[in-house]
């Protein structure tokens, strides 16, 4: 993201810069050491409180949350939850899925794949009867091999446990090869769903090293009416120059930003997820208070990206999207929010995988794709679902089977954040390989 992309605004310790944005005054200068792996940044920015999260969305009183923004998807024309419901995680529960229509979130996202397509069968049962009211998107893996039919029978599955006729967007899921974008099955496959009223969009989702090459030929090929993409603040350079100006920062795809500027200019929408760098969520309640949570803050920083439509969010329990849905309407960046975020990298900087990175592409002589691994290895840990972490990871062909008999630990070094990669990826598959 660039210097003018977001826009800071707080009634406590921000002033406008030349650049057109704010920044926090007296923003302490550290190194990089000491802000990533010595954990200092947890020093920084303002005295917390220790007032739970209820407090920061009014549910003491009674009152709830909803959505107060709705934003267009670039030129489909639809308009959107800037906090949408994303089902990953979502088994069952169709109290939750109807709660957060309740609340105002109309776009729903899915896939064949979550939870062995019980996540679709559940947001399917939720919204009968409320179809017209809802913006409905799924996703299946396009492979360099797929057909058309295949692809077609993967669809026709997906509107069965769904129940309905159509999905407004179609995603090929979590691309990370442009060979998979070459495909010229999956283009002839669109257009015939297109036409029969299927689905009325297509895109493309992502969140590895590769993800800039295949935005970058989605777009140049003009292939994609939406992106859904991981998106956060500890990934984003901008967020480090704001709190330090002598922090040595290697770039996080640094074609990044870039691209999400030229998709908005092509009238390309964008949505976030990944949101929350790892979700380690608990660990941030003690330093929360009624200004807000660091859930809150995260979204703000994404949602102050201008070139950035919406975001979409794990939602299983209806107080996490009271929680969620406090931030919506609210796309300014304020003192307290840094103040949270600094804390949580300081916390979990050299522990935490940043999605999209590409460092340590390459790094292993075997070829073990490491952050494939450790995003498995994510979901299981960090959002406590080890069964997606398994089935995620069994998806891979167990990638850090290699790791087990290492010996040369090639990987150490490569991740410029400071992650012992090594030990990380055979925690993966300790964890998750069906060994």
């Amino acid at each position: 993201m660039d210097k003018t992309s977001s826009s800071f605004v707080s009634s406590e310790a921000c002033t406008p810069s030349s650049a057109g944005n704010a920044e926090v005054q007296d923003s302490p200068r550290v190194d990089r050491r000491t802000l990533l792996k010595s954990g200092a940044a947890a020093t920084l920015g303002l005295s917390l409180g220790t007032s739970t999260w209820q407090r920061a969305h009014g549910k003491e009183g009674g009152s709830e949350t909803e959505v107060r923004s709705y934003r267009k998807l670039g030129r489909t024309g639809l308009e959107i939850s800037d906090i949408s419901f994303g089902s990953s995680r979502l088994a069952s529960g169709e109290d939750v899925v109807r709660f957060a229509l309740d609340r105002g979130i109309n776009y729903f996202d899915t896939a064949e794949s979550y939870k062995g397509g019980r996540s679709e069968e559940t947001v399917g049962k939720a919204l009968a009867g409320v179809r017209e009211k809802v913006i409905l998107a799924s996703k299946v893996k396009c492979e360099a091999d797929s057909t058309r039919a295949q692809l077609m029978q993967a669809l026709e599955g997906s509107l069965r446990r769904l129940r309905t006729d159509r999905v407004e967007i179609y995603f090929n899921h979590a691309v990370n090869d442009v060979e998979r974008l070459k495909n010229p099955e999956w283009g002839e496959f669109i257009e015939r769903a297109k036409e029969q009223g299927k689905i009325r969009f297509t895109g493309i989702s992502g969140h590895g090293g590769l993800l800039s090459d295949c935005i970058r030929y989605a777009l140049d090929q003009k292939l994609v009416d939406v992106m859904l993409l991981a998106y956060n603040f500890g990934q984003d350079p901008s967020f480090y120059e704001r709190l330090t100006r002598s922090f040595d920062f290697i770039a996080v795809q640094p074609e990044l930003a870039a691209l999400l500027a030229r998709a908005k200019r092509e009238g390309v929408g964008t949505i976030a997820m990944k949101t929350l760098m790892g979700a380690k969520l608990n660990d941030m309640r003690p330093f929360e208070s009624d200004q807000g949570t660091f859930a809150q803050a995260a979204f703000r920083w994404v949602l102050s990206n201008s070139n950035i439509d919406a975001l979409i969010v794990s939602m299983t329990e209806t107080d996490q999207i009271r929680e969620y849905l406090g931030a919506s309407g609210q796309p300014k960046v304020r003192s307290f929010d840094v103040a949270l975020l600094e804390r949580y990298i300081g916390r979990h900087s050299a522990s935490t995988c940043r999605q999209g990175c590409s460092a340590c592409y390459g790094a292993c002589p075997a070829g073990v794709s490491i952050a494939d691994a450790l995003r498995t290895r994510m979901y299981a840990v960090d959002y406590g679902d080890l069964e997606m972490g398994q089935r995620e990871y069994a998806s891979l062909g167990e990638p850090a089977s290699a790791c087990t008999g290492c010996s040369h630990s090639a990987c150490t070094g490569s991740c410029p954040f400071g992650l012992r990669v090594d030990s990380l990826v055979r925690d993966a598959h300790r964890r998750l390989s069906s060994a």
